[in-house]
Protein backbone atom coordinates (compact mmCIF):
# COMPACT_ATOMS: atom_id res chain seq x y z
CA UNK A 1 0.00 0.00 0.00
CA UNK A 2 1.73 3.73 -1.47
CA UNK A 3 1.41 6.44 1.35
CA UNK A 4 -1.36 7.90 -1.20
CA UNK A 5 -3.23 5.33 -0.64
CA UNK A 6 -2.90 4.98 3.54
CA UNK A 7 -2.82 9.06 3.40
CA UNK A 8 -6.22 8.59 1.42
CA UNK A 9 -7.82 5.65 4.09
CA UNK A 10 -6.78 7.84 7.10
CA UNK A 11 -8.53 11.06 5.64
CA UNK A 12 -11.87 8.99 4.53
CA UNK A 13 -11.90 7.50 8.28
CA UNK A 14 -11.27 11.51 9.64
CA UNK A 15 -14.30 12.54 7.37
CA UNK A 16 -16.72 9.54 7.88
CA UNK A 17 -16.03 10.71 12.04
CA UNK A 18 -17.04 14.38 11.47
CA UNK A 19 -20.19 13.84 9.21
CA UNK A 20 -21.33 11.31 12.09
CA UNK A 21 -20.48 13.83 14.33
CA UNK A 22 -22.28 16.42 12.20
CA UNK A 23 -25.07 14.22 11.68
CA UNK A 24 -25.61 13.54 15.51
CA UNK A 25 -25.00 17.49 16.02
CA UNK A 26 -28.37 17.97 13.43
CA UNK A 27 -30.32 15.03 14.89
CA UNK A 28 -30.07 16.86 18.01
CA UNK A 29 -30.50 20.24 17.26
CA UNK A 30 -33.41 19.23 15.48
CA UNK A 31 -35.04 17.13 18.84
CA UNK A 32 -34.46 20.31 20.70
CA UNK A 33 -37.18 22.13 17.82
CA UNK A 34 -39.21 19.74 17.19
CA UNK A 35 -41.43 16.75 19.31
CA UNK A 36 -42.82 14.03 18.32
CA UNK A 37 -44.13 11.06 19.74
CA UNK A 38 -45.00 7.78 18.17
CA UNK A 39 -46.78 5.17 20.05
CA UNK A 40 -46.30 1.30 18.53
CA UNK A 41 -48.50 -0.62 21.26
CA UNK A 42 -51.70 -2.40 20.02
CA UNK A 43 -54.79 -0.29 19.61
CA UNK A 44 -52.14 2.67 20.57
CA UNK A 45 -52.96 1.86 24.02
CA UNK A 46 -50.38 4.05 25.65
CA UNK A 47 -51.49 6.95 24.27
CA UNK A 48 -54.58 8.88 25.39
CA UNK A 49 -57.99 6.74 23.98
CA UNK A 50 -60.31 8.48 21.49
CA UNK A 51 -62.60 8.92 24.31
CA UNK A 52 -60.31 11.36 25.69
CA UNK A 53 -59.23 13.02 22.69
CA UNK A 54 -63.02 13.47 21.86
CA UNK A 55 -63.41 15.11 25.46
CA UNK A 56 -60.66 17.61 24.68
CA UNK A 57 -61.62 18.51 21.15
CA UNK A 58 -64.89 19.93 22.95
CA UNK A 59 -62.68 22.49 25.55
CA UNK A 60 -62.55 25.50 23.62
CA UNK A 61 -59.86 27.10 25.62
CA UNK A 62 -57.22 26.90 27.83
CA UNK A 63 -57.37 24.54 31.14
CA UNK A 64 -55.75 25.27 34.32
CA UNK A 65 -54.31 22.19 36.21
CA UNK A 66 -52.80 23.12 39.85
CA UNK A 67 -51.74 20.13 42.29
CA UNK A 68 -50.98 20.16 45.45
CA UNK A 69 -48.33 17.52 45.94
CA UNK A 70 -45.60 17.29 48.19
CA UNK A 71 -42.22 18.37 46.51
CA UNK A 72 -40.89 15.47 48.30
CA UNK A 73 -40.51 11.95 46.01
CA UNK A 74 -41.74 11.18 43.07
CA UNK A 75 -45.14 11.68 43.52
CA UNK A 76 -45.11 15.50 41.45
CA UNK A 77 -43.02 13.43 38.68
CA UNK A 78 -45.80 11.11 38.34
CA UNK A 79 -48.36 13.72 37.99
CA UNK A 80 -46.22 15.71 35.15
CA UNK A 81 -45.67 12.34 33.00
CA UNK A 82 -49.79 11.63 33.43
CA UNK A 83 -50.64 15.36 32.36
CA UNK A 84 -48.14 15.22 29.83
CA UNK A 85 -50.15 12.68 27.65
CA UNK A 86 -53.33 15.12 27.61
CA UNK A 87 -50.67 18.22 26.78
CA UNK A 88 -49.69 16.62 23.29
CA UNK A 89 -53.15 16.57 22.10
CA UNK A 90 -53.97 19.92 23.75
CA UNK A 91 -51.06 22.15 24.28
CA UNK A 92 -52.75 24.89 26.20
CA UNK A 93 -53.19 22.84 29.46
CA UNK A 94 -51.21 24.34 32.00
CA UNK A 95 -49.53 22.30 35.06
CA UNK A 96 -48.30 24.19 38.22
CA UNK A 97 -47.39 22.45 41.77
CA UNK A 98 -48.06 23.76 45.08
CA UNK A 99 -46.53 22.95 48.19
CA UNK A 100 -49.81 22.25 50.71
CA UNK A 101 -47.18 22.38 53.72
CA UNK A 102 -46.65 26.00 53.54
CA UNK A 103 -50.05 27.39 54.41
CA UNK A 104 -52.05 24.44 56.01
CA UNK A 105 -55.15 26.75 56.47
CA UNK A 106 -55.71 27.61 52.93
CA UNK A 107 -55.26 24.17 52.05
CA UNK A 108 -58.41 23.40 54.35
CA UNK A 109 -59.92 26.15 53.16
CA UNK A 110 -59.77 25.03 49.81
CA UNK A 111 -61.02 21.29 50.98
CA UNK A 112 -57.54 19.75 49.89
CA UNK A 113 -57.80 16.80 51.92
CA UNK A 114 -55.20 14.43 49.80
CA UNK A 115 -51.38 14.53 49.33
CA UNK A 116 -51.17 14.99 44.90
CA UNK A 117 -54.72 16.31 45.05
CA UNK A 118 -55.63 18.24 41.51
CA UNK A 119 -57.86 20.81 41.10
CA UNK A 120 -58.73 21.67 37.34
CA UNK A 121 -60.22 25.36 35.97
CA UNK A 122 -62.04 25.96 32.96
CA UNK A 123 -64.27 28.62 32.01
CA UNK A 124 -64.56 29.95 35.42
CA UNK A 125 -65.48 26.27 36.54
CA UNK A 126 -63.54 23.90 38.30
CA UNK A 127 -63.41 20.19 39.44
CA UNK A 128 -61.08 18.69 42.47
CA UNK A 129 -59.57 14.98 41.72
CA UNK A 130 -57.53 12.78 43.78
CA UNK A 131 -57.38 9.75 42.20
CA UNK A 132 -54.90 9.34 38.87
CA UNK A 133 -54.59 5.63 38.88
CA UNK A 134 -56.25 5.41 35.38
CA UNK A 135 -57.10 7.89 32.61
CA UNK A 136 -60.90 7.83 33.32
CA UNK A 137 -60.99 9.70 36.02
CA UNK A 138 -59.17 12.40 34.53
CA UNK A 139 -61.70 12.33 31.32
CA UNK A 140 -64.56 12.25 33.18
CA UNK A 141 -63.79 15.52 35.07
CA UNK A 142 -63.13 17.03 32.11
CA UNK A 143 -66.28 15.88 30.23
CA UNK A 144 -68.07 16.97 33.33
CA UNK A 145 -66.59 20.69 32.87
CA UNK A 146 -67.08 20.48 28.97
CA UNK A 147 -70.81 19.90 29.96
CA UNK A 148 -70.96 23.33 31.57
CA UNK A 149 -72.39 21.49 34.89
CA UNK A 150 -74.28 18.35 35.72
CA UNK A 151 -76.79 16.85 33.96
CA UNK A 152 -80.30 16.61 35.30
CA UNK A 153 -81.80 12.84 34.43
CA UNK A 154 -85.15 12.23 36.13
CA UNK A 155 -86.24 8.97 37.27
CA UNK A 156 -89.99 8.28 37.06
CA UNK A 157 -90.96 6.73 40.52
CA UNK A 158 -93.84 5.18 42.15
CA UNK A 159 -95.36 2.75 39.71
CA UNK A 160 -93.06 0.18 39.64
CA UNK A 161 -90.06 1.55 37.74
CA UNK A 162 -86.47 0.45 37.94
CA UNK A 163 -84.48 2.78 40.87
CA UNK A 164 -81.95 4.66 39.65
CA UNK A 165 -80.53 4.55 42.96
CA UNK A 166 -81.51 1.21 44.07
CA UNK A 167 -79.22 -2.28 44.48
CA UNK A 168 -81.99 -4.80 43.31
CA UNK A 169 -81.03 -7.12 40.67
CA UNK A 170 -83.62 -5.25 38.24
CA UNK A 171 -82.29 -1.69 39.43
CA UNK A 172 -80.09 0.26 37.73
CA UNK A 173 -78.14 1.84 40.58
CA UNK A 174 -74.18 0.51 39.85
CA UNK A 175 -75.36 2.10 35.81
CA UNK A 176 -76.10 5.94 37.50
CA UNK A 177 -73.85 5.36 40.14
CA UNK A 178 -70.75 4.90 37.26
CA UNK A 179 -72.81 7.76 34.73
CA UNK A 180 -72.42 10.20 37.91
CA UNK A 181 -68.67 10.79 37.72
CA UNK A 182 -69.32 11.42 34.22
CA UNK A 183 -71.54 14.64 35.13
CA UNK A 184 -74.88 13.11 35.04
CA UNK A 185 -77.08 13.73 38.23
CA UNK A 186 -80.30 11.37 38.50
CA UNK A 187 -83.11 12.18 40.47
CA UNK A 188 -86.53 11.01 41.12
CA UNK A 189 -90.39 12.06 39.37
CA UNK A 190 -93.10 10.77 41.44
CA UNK A 191 -95.98 12.12 39.60
CA UNK A 192 -98.31 11.01 43.02
CA UNK A 193 -96.43 14.47 43.93
CA UNK A 194 -96.35 16.85 40.82
CA UNK A 195 -98.06 17.33 37.69
CA UNK A 196 -95.33 17.86 35.28
CA UNK A 197 -91.71 17.39 34.65
CA UNK A 198 -89.96 20.59 36.08
CA UNK A 199 -88.15 22.69 34.71
CA UNK A 200 -84.56 22.06 33.84
CA UNK A 201 -84.36 18.50 33.23
CA UNK A 202 -82.04 17.38 30.65
CA UNK A 203 -83.36 13.50 30.32
CA UNK A 204 -86.58 11.96 31.81
CA UNK A 205 -86.34 7.90 31.81
CA UNK A 206 -89.30 5.91 31.96
CA UNK A 207 -87.62 2.46 33.10
CA UNK A 208 -89.93 -0.10 33.15
CA UNK A 209 -93.08 0.20 34.85
CA UNK A 210 -94.85 -2.84 36.20
CA UNK A 211 -98.01 -0.68 37.12
CA UNK A 212 -100.10 1.80 35.01
CA UNK A 213 -99.23 5.18 35.77
CA UNK A 214 -101.91 7.54 36.76
CA UNK A 215 -103.19 9.40 33.60
CA UNK A 216 -101.71 12.62 34.80
CA UNK A 217 -98.68 11.57 34.88
CA UNK A 218 -99.00 9.81 31.06
CA UNK A 219 -100.48 13.42 30.15
CA UNK A 220 -97.06 15.46 31.83
CA UNK A 221 -94.70 12.84 29.70
CA UNK A 222 -96.88 14.10 27.04
CA UNK A 223 -96.40 17.46 27.41
CA UNK A 224 -93.21 17.40 28.42
CA UNK A 225 -92.14 15.53 24.64
CA UNK A 226 -94.61 17.96 23.37
CA UNK A 227 -92.61 21.27 24.68
CA UNK A 228 -89.61 19.46 23.21
CA UNK A 229 -87.81 17.24 25.97
CA UNK A 230 -85.60 14.39 25.79
CA UNK A 231 -87.23 11.23 27.00
CA UNK A 232 -85.94 7.30 27.32
CA UNK A 233 -88.32 4.87 27.46
CA UNK A 234 -87.19 0.91 28.44
CA UNK A 235 -90.04 -1.49 28.04
CA UNK A 236 -90.27 -5.08 29.01
CA UNK A 237 -93.05 -7.84 27.55
CA UNK A 238 -95.64 -7.98 29.75
CA UNK A 239 -98.24 -10.29 28.26
CA UNK A 240 -100.05 -10.56 25.34
CA UNK A 241 -101.46 -7.20 24.92
CA UNK A 242 -99.63 -4.02 23.48
CA UNK A 243 -97.31 -2.78 26.28
CA UNK A 244 -98.99 1.09 26.27
CA UNK A 245 -102.58 -0.51 26.60
CA UNK A 246 -101.47 -2.40 29.57
CA UNK A 247 -100.14 0.19 31.37
CA UNK A 248 -102.38 3.28 29.89
CA UNK A 249 -99.07 4.52 28.11
CA UNK A 250 -100.94 4.48 24.66
CA UNK A 251 -100.90 7.91 24.45
CA UNK A 252 -96.94 8.43 25.07
CA UNK A 253 -96.66 5.50 22.14
CA UNK A 254 -98.74 7.46 19.82
CA UNK A 255 -96.89 10.66 20.44
CA UNK A 256 -93.11 8.97 19.68
CA UNK A 257 -94.79 7.06 16.62
CA UNK A 258 -93.93 3.95 18.60
CA UNK A 259 -95.75 0.52 19.06
CA UNK A 260 -94.55 -2.10 21.31
CA UNK A 261 -95.61 -5.49 19.70
CA UNK A 262 -96.70 -8.00 22.28
CA UNK A 263 -94.71 -10.94 22.62
CA UNK A 264 -90.89 -12.03 23.61
CA UNK A 265 -88.70 -12.69 21.57
CA UNK A 266 -87.44 -15.70 20.95
CA UNK A 267 -83.76 -16.79 18.99
CA UNK A 268 -82.47 -20.76 19.55
CA UNK A 269 -79.38 -19.95 17.67
CA UNK A 270 -78.33 -18.58 21.17
CA UNK A 271 -77.67 -21.95 22.02
CA UNK A 272 -74.34 -22.21 19.73
CA UNK A 273 -73.05 -18.94 22.33
CA UNK A 274 -74.08 -21.02 25.30
CA UNK A 275 -77.40 -19.20 26.10
CA UNK A 276 -79.58 -22.04 27.30
CA UNK A 277 -83.06 -19.50 27.20
CA UNK A 278 -84.11 -18.53 24.05
CA UNK A 279 -85.37 -15.62 25.40
CA UNK A 280 -81.93 -14.59 25.67
CA UNK A 281 -80.84 -11.83 22.74
CA UNK A 282 -77.15 -11.45 22.31
CA UNK A 283 -76.26 -9.45 19.68
CA UNK A 284 -73.05 -8.40 17.93
CA UNK A 285 -73.85 -6.03 14.96
CA UNK A 286 -76.06 -3.22 14.95
CA UNK A 287 -77.92 -1.11 12.60
CA UNK A 288 -75.82 2.08 11.16
CA UNK A 289 -77.21 5.25 13.81
CA UNK A 290 -74.86 7.49 15.98
CA UNK A 291 -75.33 5.13 18.94
CA UNK A 292 -73.86 2.58 17.64
CA UNK A 293 -71.53 3.87 14.86
CA UNK A 294 -68.13 1.88 15.63
CA UNK A 295 -69.59 -0.19 18.18
CA UNK A 296 -68.18 -3.77 17.94
CA UNK A 297 -68.89 -5.38 21.42
CA UNK A 298 -71.65 -7.86 22.26
CA UNK A 299 -74.70 -7.17 24.20
CA UNK A 300 -77.07 -9.28 26.13
CA UNK A 301 -80.29 -8.42 26.22
CA UNK A 302 -82.59 -11.09 28.64
CA UNK A 303 -86.09 -10.87 27.61
CA UNK A 304 -86.90 -8.41 24.71
CA UNK A 305 -90.18 -6.63 23.70
CA UNK A 306 -89.81 -6.04 19.44
CA UNK A 307 -90.78 -2.66 18.55
CA UNK A 308 -92.56 -0.83 15.35
CA UNK A 309 -92.30 2.80 14.01
CA UNK A 310 -95.17 4.63 11.83
CA UNK A 311 -93.49 6.79 9.23
CA UNK A 312 -94.92 9.74 8.23
CA UNK A 313 -94.66 11.77 11.70
CA UNK A 314 -92.34 14.60 12.59
CA UNK A 315 -90.07 12.29 14.38
CA UNK A 316 -87.25 10.28 12.08
CA UNK A 317 -87.19 7.10 13.77
CA UNK A 318 -83.84 5.13 12.93
CA UNK A 319 -83.20 1.34 14.29
CA UNK A 320 -80.27 0.68 16.37
CA UNK A 321 -81.17 -2.42 17.95
CA UNK A 322 -82.02 -5.22 15.36
CA UNK A 323 -82.48 -8.97 16.01
CA UNK A 324 -81.32 -11.77 13.87
CA UNK A 325 -83.59 -13.46 11.63
CA UNK A 326 -83.82 -16.36 13.25
CA UNK A 327 -86.09 -14.78 15.93
CA UNK A 328 -89.45 -14.93 15.90
CA UNK A 329 -92.03 -13.22 18.68
CA UNK A 330 -93.71 -16.00 21.89
CA UNK A 331 -96.43 -14.70 22.81
CA UNK A 332 -97.46 -17.53 24.61
CA UNK A 333 -100.43 -18.35 22.10
CA UNK A 334 -99.52 -20.64 19.54
CA UNK A 335 -101.85 -19.39 17.10
CA UNK A 336 -100.43 -15.42 17.29
CA UNK A 337 -96.96 -16.52 17.09
CA UNK A 338 -94.97 -14.84 14.35
CA UNK A 339 -92.75 -17.20 12.50
CA UNK A 340 -88.68 -16.49 11.89
CA UNK A 341 -87.84 -15.16 8.80
CA UNK A 342 -86.96 -11.86 8.82
CA UNK A 343 -85.21 -9.45 11.79
CA UNK A 344 -87.10 -7.34 14.47
CA UNK A 345 -86.04 -4.03 15.02
CA UNK A 346 -86.66 -3.33 19.35
CA UNK A 347 -84.29 -0.54 19.66
CA UNK A 348 -85.49 3.11 17.66
CA UNK A 349 -83.64 6.56 18.30
CA UNK A 350 -86.12 9.19 17.63
CA UNK A 351 -85.19 13.18 16.82
CA UNK A 352 -86.89 16.22 15.22
CA UNK A 353 -86.45 19.57 15.33
CA UNK A 354 -87.19 20.66 19.20
CA UNK A 355 -90.27 22.41 19.65
CA UNK A 356 -88.85 24.48 22.45
CA UNK A 357 -86.65 28.07 20.77
CA UNK A 358 -84.10 26.82 23.74
CA UNK A 359 -82.80 23.73 21.66
CA UNK A 360 -82.22 22.70 18.30
CA UNK A 361 -82.98 19.08 18.56
CA UNK A 362 -85.22 17.30 20.52
CA UNK A 363 -84.14 13.70 21.10
CA UNK A 364 -86.24 10.17 22.84
CA UNK A 365 -85.25 6.35 22.46
CA UNK A 366 -87.31 3.58 23.04
CA UNK A 367 -85.28 -0.13 24.14
CA UNK A 368 -88.09 -3.28 24.46
CA UNK A 369 -85.58 -4.50 27.16
CA UNK A 370 -84.82 -2.75 30.57
CA UNK A 371 -82.82 -5.56 31.83
CA UNK A 372 -79.67 -5.12 29.75
CA UNK A 373 -78.58 -1.82 32.14
CA UNK A 374 -79.95 -3.99 35.33
CA UNK A 375 -77.09 -4.51 38.36
CA UNK A 376 -77.42 -7.87 36.77
CA UNK A 377 -76.79 -8.02 33.35
CA UNK A 378 -74.75 -4.89 33.72
CA UNK A 379 -71.25 -6.22 33.34
CA UNK A 380 -72.45 -8.51 30.15
CA UNK A 381 -70.35 -7.67 26.98
CA UNK A 382 -70.58 -4.48 26.09
CA UNK A 383 -74.06 -3.38 27.87
CA UNK A 384 -72.48 -0.75 30.09
CA UNK A 385 -70.63 1.19 26.18
CA UNK A 386 -74.35 1.01 24.92
CA UNK A 387 -75.81 2.51 27.82
CA UNK A 388 -73.60 5.14 27.77
CA UNK A 389 -73.42 5.66 24.33
CA UNK A 390 -77.15 5.94 24.25
CA UNK A 391 -77.33 8.44 27.32
CA UNK A 392 -74.71 10.83 26.23
CA UNK A 393 -76.50 10.59 22.38
CA UNK A 394 -79.73 11.62 24.16
CA UNK A 395 -78.13 14.75 26.17
CA UNK A 396 -76.70 15.97 23.08
CA UNK A 397 -73.30 15.21 23.48
CA UNK A 398 -72.25 13.58 20.08
CA UNK A 399 -68.48 14.18 20.66
CA UNK A 400 -68.60 12.22 23.75
CA UNK A 401 -70.43 9.26 22.95
CA UNK A 402 -68.18 6.61 24.59
CA UNK A 403 -65.90 3.99 22.11
CA UNK A 404 -65.81 0.26 23.51
CA UNK A 405 -63.19 0.14 26.09
CA UNK A 406 -59.70 -0.70 24.10
CA UNK A 407 -58.05 -3.96 25.49
CA UNK A 408 -54.44 -4.69 25.26
CA UNK A 409 -53.83 -8.10 23.45
CA UNK A 410 -50.20 -7.66 23.03
CA UNK A 411 -49.91 -8.18 26.36
CA UNK A 412 -50.16 -11.58 26.41
CA UNK A 413 -48.49 -14.26 24.00
CA UNK A 414 -49.88 -17.64 23.51
CA UNK A 415 -47.87 -20.25 21.95
CA UNK A 416 -48.54 -24.19 21.08
CA UNK A 417 -46.77 -26.24 22.64
CA UNK A 418 -44.60 -26.83 19.18
CA UNK A 419 -44.25 -23.26 19.29
CA UNK A 420 -42.93 -23.19 22.69
CA UNK A 421 -40.39 -25.85 21.79
CA UNK A 422 -39.55 -24.18 18.65
CA UNK A 423 -38.69 -20.78 20.83
CA UNK A 424 -36.82 -22.54 23.88
CA UNK A 425 -35.00 -24.59 21.25
CA UNK A 426 -33.66 -20.93 18.94
CA UNK A 427 -32.80 -19.48 21.66
CA UNK A 428 -31.03 -21.19 24.25
CA UNK A 429 -29.27 -23.55 20.27
CA UNK A 430 -29.90 -21.54 17.49
CA UNK A 431 -29.00 -18.05 18.54
CA UNK A 432 -25.35 -19.19 20.46
CA UNK A 433 -24.91 -21.60 16.87
CA UNK A 434 -25.88 -18.37 14.99
CA UNK A 435 -23.91 -16.22 16.77
CA UNK A 436 -20.80 -18.95 16.67
CA UNK A 437 -20.81 -19.48 12.85
CA UNK A 438 -20.89 -15.40 12.49
CA UNK A 439 -17.84 -15.04 14.26
CA UNK A 440 -16.03 -17.95 12.54
CA UNK A 441 -16.64 -16.25 9.64
CA UNK A 442 -15.81 -12.86 10.58
CA UNK A 443 -12.22 -14.82 11.52
CA UNK A 444 -11.88 -17.02 8.10
CA UNK A 445 -12.46 -13.59 6.63
CA UNK A 446 -10.04 -11.47 8.57
CA UNK A 447 -7.28 -14.34 7.85
CA UNK A 448 -7.22 -14.72 4.28
CA UNK A 449 -7.11 -10.98 3.68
Amino acid sequence: MTTLHRTLRRLDSWLFAALAILAFAAAGYLATRYHHVADWTHDARASLSKESRAVLARLDGPVEITSYANPQGPLRQGIASFIARYQQTKPDISLRFVDPQLDPGAMREKGITVDGELVIRYHGREQHLDDLSSEAPLTNALERLARGGDRIVAFVTGDGERRADGQANADLGTFMHQLEGRGMRAVPLNFAQVTAVPEHTDLVVLASPSAPLPPGGVQALVNYVADGGNLLWLTDPQGPQPLGNDLGLQPLADALGVTVLPGTLSDPSGSALGLHDPHMIALGDYPAQAITRGFTLTTLFPEVAALAAHPGRDWSAVPFLRSNPQTRIDTGQPDLDSQPGRALDFGFALSRLSPSPAKREQRAAVVGDGDFLSNTYLGNGGNRALGERLFDWLLGDDALVNLPPRGAPDRFLQLSQGGLNAVTFGFLAGLPLALLLVGGLVVWRRRRY
